[in-house]
C-alpha cells in the first residue's frame, strides 16, 4: 500500500511497530515516530530497550511483525525491498553503522573495502572517492592493509568512511563513538553538524546527546518510547533517566556534610 506523497510526508514513519523474535522474545512494542527530512535524531535507552533492533528495522534488515514502516509513504515490508529497483536505491540512500565494525567488514583491503559500495561509479569517480574518506578518516596509509589487521579505532572509521563514501540522504549510527579517540570523535561530531542530513544516532554517552542531534528519543525496559522531545528537555528529566537506568542519584560526604548529585551514565 502506497501513500500520496507529499510535503508534509515524513521521511520515516512507524506506525504501532512490534517487532517480536521467534523465540516470542519482544525486541520492540509499539513504536510510533516520525522522522523527517534534515532531523538530527539521538536514540538513548538501557542494555535490552531495542536501540540496536530499531535501526536496523528503520535500515530495512528486520521487519516489523505488527504495525508498519513507511519510507516516504511507501510501505517498507520484504517484498517492498525486493522489487526491481528498490533495494539498491533505498541502500545508497539509507546506511546503518553497526556497533560492532567487524559485522561490515568482509573485503581483503582498506581500498577493496572503500570501493565495494562505490562499484556503480566511473572508475575515476570511485577511485577519488576512496582516497578522499581514506585521508579524511585518517586511513590514507592503511590502504592496502587488510581490514583484520586494523586496531578496533581503525576498524570503525573505515566503517565510517565506507558509509560517508557513498554519500546518503539518511545515516544511521549504532554507538559510533565506541571505539573513536577524541579527535576523531570531534571530527564526526563536527561533519554531522555541519551537514544537512537526517541522522539517527544511538548512544549511551548522555553527556555527547546535545552534539549529536536536538531531538532526543528514550527507549524504555518494555520495548517502548517512554520519551520523545528535545535534548534539552530530556537530560533535564531525572526522574525518567533514572527509571529507564540511565543516571542514579550519587551520595557525597564532605566533612559533617552529606549531599546528592545526579550522574549520567556513560560519562
Amino acid at each position: 500500500m502506497t501513500e500520496s506523497r507529499s510535503a508534509e510526508t515524513p521521511l520515516m514513519r512507524l506506525e504501532d511497530v512490534h517487532l517480536i523474535h521467534g523465540e516470542g522474545r519482544i525486541a520492540l512494542a509499539g513504536i510510533d515516530l516520525e522522522i523527517r527530512r534534515g532531523e538530527r535524531l539521538v536514540l538513548l535507552g538501557g542494555n535490552g530497550s531495542g536501540k540496536s533492533t530499531l535501526l536496523k528495522l528503520l535500515d530495512g534488515l528486520v521487519f516489523p511483525t505488527r504495525g508498519r514502516y513507511l519510507f516516504e509513504g511507501q510501505t517498507m515490508d520484504g517484498s517492498a525491498t525486493r522489487r526491481h529497483g528498490g533495494l539498491p536505491d533505498f541502500r545508497q540512500r539509507v546506511v546503518l553503522m553497526f556497533q560492532h565494525p567487524e559485522a561490515m567488514l568482509f573485503n581483503p583491503s582498506v581500498r577493496e573495502e572503500l570501493a565495494y559500495g562505490l562499484r556503480h561509479l566511473p572508475d575515476d569517480e570511485r577511485d577519488a572517492r576512496v582516497i578522499y574518506w581514506a585521508g579524511a578518516l585518517g586511513l590514507a596509509g592503511r590502504l592496502e592493509t587488510q581490514p583484520s589487521e586494523l586496531s578496533g579505532g581503525e576498524k570503525q572509521r573505515l566503517c565510517l568512511a565506507c558509509l560517508l563514501a557513498v554519500e546518503p540522504e539518511v545515516l544511521l549510527l549504532d554507538e559510533p563513538t565506541a571505539n573513536l579517540d577524541p579527535r576523531t570523535t570531534g571530527w564526526l561530531l563536527d561533519w554531522l553538524a555541519d551537514r544537512e542530513i537526517t541522522s539517527v544516532v544511538a548512544t549511551h554517552q548522555l553527556g555527547m546527546a546535545a552534539e549529536l542531534g536536538e531531538r532526543l528519543v528514550v527507549l524504555g525496559e518494555d520495548h517502548a518510547i517512554v520519551f520523545d522531545g528535545s535534548v534539552e528537555q530530556g537530560l533535564g528529566d531525572l526522574e525518567m533517566l533514572t527509571a529507564q537506568g540511565l543516571a542514579h542519584v550519587h551520595g557525597h560526604r564532605h566533612g559533617a556534610r552529606f549531599h546528592r548529585h545526579p550522574h549520567w551514565h556513560g560519562d
